[in-house]
């Protein structure tokens, strides 16, 4: 199981830094900054708890590492200094945060570092793919072309990110709205028709009395609800965070009708896109399988990349293995087989990584297509069902009263 560390180390040159780091062990951390040219000298486990995401608030998103990376690049070909670059690129940077960041990079690039050891600095920031290939750059001498395939990414990324949060973005304000309409008839409306009933008396249906009774949990025993839903969550929570609890529920999530097949076809475009990046950038392919492993985002894709990787080390292609796993299509097996054949493996992972995103595209459109109804139906019903059963014992009232 993969745990943050917060770490602090020194550079080749002597300077004191630290950040945050995902590693499986402390070994796997020192190996990781080792890489970076950085020697560890303290580390510790962060603290787990519910920080509600208030770590966003100074993260740096996709689309500025996109619109950084692309400026970059432009500058870099228009044959300004490195350090001019950043020093502009620091001037104009609108968060503050990040801002901060570039200008760190440009003190350290002065000093002396290399750019791929300036900015392997900052991990929160710039992964590890992103020093890897901006190493590569500067090592070939081609650092404006491998930045521009760096904002190439970065732009598909971002774009991959926003059509699935917008496939999600629909489902679930109708699911939120179907739970605060619910929420409000049963604690507002329903303890109306529940006095109007009980004055008159008599028998009342089986459907008002469940509704009647929900209404009247919700009202005197809504703490016990929400320390269910609490609970319940915080058990999943650390259930996902164990290996055999996460790989249960990425498979889970990716056998789940419509949703599991955009799911897949997001992480088969987001592994060749990395891969194919890394390998025309010059980064070994067993590296690059490395990386493209930990930024595969489910646990069932990473594990058959890593078993791909394992096998390549034995002399193995990368197609056979990517077959054996049964995660990717055959399609994507064949093309990468093709690719190794004819020597143009980076092109090939290319074209599957377009391939797939117009896939998702249109995977996107049938599930917001098929899901619209679903959703519609399962709020009438639930809406509907409530006040269906409030005014069934209306049918009867007459009877009611006139017995009396």
């Amino acid at each position: 199981m993969a745990t943050t560390y917060v770490w602090k180390g020194k550079t080749a040159a002597g300077d004191v830094i630290g950040g945050e780091m995902l590693a499986k062990s402390k070994n796997e951390l020192i190996l990781n900054l080792r890489k970076r040219r950085v020697t560890l000298t303290s580390a510790k486990e962060k603290p787990k708890g519910l920080s509600f995401g208030l770590g966003r608030f100074r993260g740096v998103s996709t689309k500025d590492q996109a619109v950084f990376t692309r400026q970059f690049s432009t500058m870099i070909n228009s044959g300004l200094p490195l350090v001019q670059c950043l020093d502009i690129l620091g001037k104009q940077c609108e968060k503050e945060h990040f801002a901060k960041i570039i200008n760190q990079t440009m003190r350290d690039v002065e000093s002396g570092s290399t750019l791929a050891d300036a900015l392997g600095k900052h991990p929160q920031v710039f992964s590890e793919l992103y020093v890897n290939m901006v190493e590569a750059g500067e090592t070939g001498g081609v650092l404006d072309v491998i930045l521009a395939r760096l904002a190439a990414y970065l732009e598909k990324m971002n774009t991959l990110k926003r059509k699935i949060k917008g496939a999600m973005t629909y489902p679930a304000v109708v699911f939120f709205v179907t739970i605060m309409a619910t929420v409000f008839m049963l604690v507002f409306i329903i303890p109306v028709f529940a006095k109007l009933y009980s004055d008159f008396g008599g028998a009342l249906p089986g459907p008002t009395r469940v509704v009647m009774a929900l209404s009247a949990f919700l009202r005197n025993d809504w703490w016990l609800l929400a320390a269910v839903i609490v609970g319940g969550a915080l058990v999943l929570r650390r259930y996902y965070k164990t290996k055999n609890g996460r790989a249960k529920i990425d498979r889970l999530f990716l056998s789940v009708p419509i949703f599991g097949s955009v799911l897949l076809k997001a992480a088969i475009a987001r592994f060749t896109r990395t891969l194919g990046t890394l390998v025309s950038s010059g980064v070994p392919i067993l590296e690059g399988l490395e990386i493209t492993a930990k930024a595969a985002g489910n646990t069932v894709v990473r594990d058959a990349v890593m078993k791909t990787r394992a096998s390549i080390s034995s002399g193995q292609t990368i197609a056979e293995p990517l077959k054996e796993s049964e995660v990717f299509p055959p399609m994507v097996v064949q093309m990468i087989s093709v690719g190794e054949e004819t020597g143009a493996l980076d092109e090939m992972l290319v074209k599957i990584a377009d391939f797939y995103d117009e896939e998702v595209d249109s995977a996107v459109d049938a599930m917001t297509s098929v899901i619209e109804p679903i959703m519609i139906v399962l709020m009438g019903g639930v809406v509907g069902g409530m006040v269906v059963a409030m005014y069934l014992p209306i049918f009867k009232l007459v009877t009611v009263i006139v017995g009396k």
